[in-house]
């Protein structure tokens, strides 16, 4: 079935649909990762997105449940250049094709990804919208749809992603340490290090009051990964500002910017986002460095932080210099702009371990 993807810039890309729904619109973003198709269309922090993936062959190894990050596919649109004919996983459950009939999700083959991406780095100084449809091929009124689109006010993904209401997960650690994590979109990845570090997770809904948190009386609050510029997210500023310095915070991502706004820093859209799994990051006094998962478009402002007291930047990109992390003994938080993923089978991102510690020396 014949499809098309276009730019709101007039660009557009032909290809075949896998099968025939509704037009999407949104922004278009590329992730630059092998492997992780799965992990990457249950991750909250796309919602809204048209998600295009640059490696060339996607769905070779199939899906499975195990692999979802959380309860729904929250992309709009994904983009592909070839799909795999054949599984080869003995984890795998069904096909790549299975998975996006079984959730609805428009999407869009035999795209060359490669000129894609390459027309979204050099026009990556604009919010690049675009649209996903099968039954209308005329440029201009595809691009007068995504006009269309800008005027109206964006709905808030953060009441569909986030749990409904305060929710205690179960542990099988004995003793287990209890800590509050402010679910803006919080995968099922993180949860598997918290727990494997013998912490007692509790969920709370992105409109947590203050009031409610500190009633809870949490050792710890983590802020989880979401989608960037959420309406919603505002509230969720207001809500962690009196928090700083009460108790220890751990902010990542997403969570990382609300932290920083709520100290009195600025966060502006990249010039080109941060998508991928090979971003090398480093301690500004070391050469020591690390390969680290991301996936922002916006970043923190260092000028914005230079009058804040107690902040240390303990981290930023190796090629763009941008902040990657932030922290404060005294105030007692710690903020990662990149993702924490566990180095390996039931290992835990060192991050964690800083905050674990950061919570031993609270009690």
């Amino acid at each position: 079935m014949k499809a098309i993807l276009m730019l709101e810039d007039g660009k557009g890309f032909s290809g075949e649909a896998i099968s025939a729904g509704p037009e999407k619109i949104g922004e278009v973003v590329f992730n630059t990762a092998v492997v992780g198709y799965q992990e990457m269309l249950t991750t909250p922090a796309n919602a809204g997105k048209i998600l295009v993936f640059t490696y060339p062959l996607i769905g070779n190894y199939g899906c499975a449940p195990k692999f979802n990050e959380s309860h729904a596919v929250w992309p709009c649109g994904l983009v592909i250049k070839e799909k795999s004919r054949i599984v080869s996983n003995w984890q795998a459950t069904q096909s790549l094709d299975d998975f996006i009939k079984e959730h609805n999700l428009s999407t869009i083959t035999k795209v060359d990804t490669r000129t894609l991406a390459v027309h979204l780095r050099q026009k990556s100084q604009i919010h690049m919208l675009g649209i996903i449809s099968t039954s209308c091929f005329d440029a201009k009124e595809l691009v007068a749809k995504i006009k269309d689109s800008r005027k109206v006010p964006q709905p808030s993904f953060l009441p569909g992603i986030s749990v409904k209401k305060i929710t205690t997960l179960k542990t099988s650690k004995p003793k287990a340490k209890k800590i509050a994590v402010l679910d803006l979109g919080v995968t099922k990845s993180i949860l598997r290090q918290l727990e494997a570090l013998g912490f007692f997770v509790t969920l709370l809904p992105y409109g947590t009051g203050t009031a409610d948190i500190v009633r809870l009386k949490p050792l710890g609050l983590v802020i989880s990964d979401g989608p960037e510029e959420d309406p919603g997210l505002q509230e969720v500023v207001q809500n962690i500002k009196p928090l700083i310095g009460v108790l220890p915070v751990l902010a990542i991502s997403t969570g990382h910017q609300v932290l920083a706004r709520a100290l009195g820093g600025q966060v502006s859209r990249m010039h080109l986002g941060h998508r991928g799994v090979n971003y090398p990051v480093r301690d500004p006094l070391s050469w020591k460095g690390e390969i680290t998962v991301q996936n922002h478009g916006h970043v923190v402002e260092a000028y914005s932080l230079q009058k804040i007291k107690e902040v240390k930047i303990t981290a930023r990109n190796s090629n763009d210099q941008t902040i990657e992390e932030i922290e404060s003994r005294r105030l007692k938080f710690i903020g990662v702009q990149y993702y924490p993923a566990s180095p390996g089978f039931d290992e835990v991102h060192p991050a964690f371990i800083r905050f674990a510690n950061m919570i031993n020396r609270s009690i």
